[in-house]
């Protein structure tokens, strides 16, 4: 079923859109060479505590995951790209990571997603994949508009990722977000426009660009969940959660 949110209904959102841009933006700014993931996923632990908020990830068990996620948030490093599990590792200079978290809020859910290169500057090929994911999703936010379809949002992003010459999965993409973390409609990162469900007031969703430098196909690690690049290059994953409006698309999760 796709929820439609009352303005009452977005205003009661407001709370977990901005807590996550702000764990988020702690961990964007604090994050550094030697840092160990299970300190990142202690650290979402301990905010999510503070805050009374729920967790999306700890018991979260799909049926593309092996048993429940029990961590806190992804982290994905390198040729990982996304549903990266927590695990002893101290980040290296020059590691890619993403950084993707969904927590509840008092009964409302929002999911976004960075990439930072760690303790030094992106080469080039880096710089392009992060410049491509960041405008593609801008791109897929400016067609979350009222008259537009949902089609017309994929084609949005997907033209940006296949004009910078990458290749698009679109079995992972952006999906609807409200009460539960994954919800109808699924928003992948590649279609047709003017295609698929008419964009309404108060849909609530998560829109996720995603790439990898040289391939769009994923291998999945031991744990059941880390995805990565087939061919061991590596990936860049972004992702906001968006209102509609009736004056155009809101972004929840924006982070300062």
């Amino acid at each position: 079923m796709i929820e439609l949110l009352s303005p009452a209904e977005v205003e009661r959102a407001r709370p977990a859109g901005r807590f996550v841009a702000g764990v988020l933006a702690e961990l964007r700014d604090s994050v550094g060479v030697g840092t160990d993931l299970m300190d990142v996923d202690a650290l979402v632990a301990r905010r999510i505590a503070e805050a009374g908020a729920t967790s999306c990830y700890v018991d979260y068990a799909p049926s593309f995951g092996r048993g429940p996620f029990a961590h806190w948030i992804c982290t994905s490093v390198n040729d990982a790209v996304l549903h990266g599990r927590p695990h002893p590792y101290r980040l290296q200079r020059g590691d890619l990571l993403s950084l993707d978290l969904a927590v509840e809020v008092e009964g409302w859910v929002a999911d976004s997603a960075l990439t930072v290169v760690v303790g030094a500057e992106p080469t080039p090929a880096e710089q392009h994949m992060i410049d491509t994911t960041d405008e593609a999703l801008a791109a897929g936010i400016d067609a979350l508009r009222v008259g537009n379809r949902l089609g017309d949002v994929s084609a949005a992003i997907g033209g940006v990722l296949r004009g910078a010459g990458y290749r698009v999965n679109t079995d992972f993409g952006g999906h609807g977000v409200g009460r539960t973390m994954h919800q109808e409609p699924h928003v992948p990162n590649d279609g047709r426009a003017r295609r698929g469900m008419p964009i309404k007031p108060g849909l609530l969703v998560a829109l996720e660009p995603w790439v990898m430098v040289d391939t769009d196909e994923l291998v999945t690690d031991d744990d059941g969940w880390t995805l990565r690049s087939a061919t061991g290059g590596r990936g860049v994953h972004v992702e906001h959660t968006c209102v509609v409006t009736p004056d155009g698309p809101e972004v929840l999760t924006l982070r300062d």
